[in-house]
């Protein structure tokens, strides 16, 4: 059997940002528990020309959405990347979560195909659809997770590897 596109997108996602997800509460917590401000973590880098939590947040939403509106052709939703709380930041998951699970897997039918072609400044990369999702698209979005997950770790937040990886529900058959 062979693997589809859309399986090998938008249920990587959605179980990426329910992690995400899952690891802000975590973090919520340990704010509360430790009186931090909850900015402190939101506001946290790993280094000074990293982005911050937040950010992160916001880029593996939009890379999650953006790649499949870019596979697809559907537009996603857009984000003003305003998010300055836990909770903000967790609806901004849960509204990506939404969209994901909105598209119709038809869709994404033959979408390995299709020209997507980035745009950075005067360097513009095209990419075919699967190699543009299995060679861009989910290791940017795996960079931001991790990333996120490092900073909450590297700020004291008792997370480790179960929680990046999340709960295992085996395929159904």
């Amino acid at each position: 059997m062979s693997l589809s596109m859309y399986r090998v997108s938008v249920p990587v996602f959605v179980r990426g940002l329910r992690v995400l997800s899952s690891l802000l509460e975590k973090a919520s917590a340990h704010a509360q528990e430790h009186s931090i401000p909850s900015e402190v973590l939101i506001n946290a880098r790993l280094a000074p020309n990293m982005l911050p939590l937040s950010a992160q947040v916001q880029r593996a939403s939009d890379t999650s959405k953006l790649a499949i509106e870019r596979l697809t052709g559907i537009p996603s939703p857009h984000f003003a990347d305003k998010e300055t709380t836990f909770v903000e930041l967790e609806e901004r998951i849960a509204s990506t979560i939404t969209y994901l699970e909105s598209v119709d897997t038809a869709l994404l039918n033959e979408s390995e195909t299709r020209t997507v072609t980035l745009s950075f400044g005067e360097f513009k990369p095209s990419f075919k659809g699967d190699d543009y999702l299995l060679t861009f698209a989910i290791p940017n979005f795996f960079f931001h997770v991790t990333t996120a997950h490092d900073i909450l770790r590297h700020n004291g937040v008792a997370i480790g590897k179960r929680d990046y990886l999340g709960p295992y529900t085996p395929p159904q058959a």
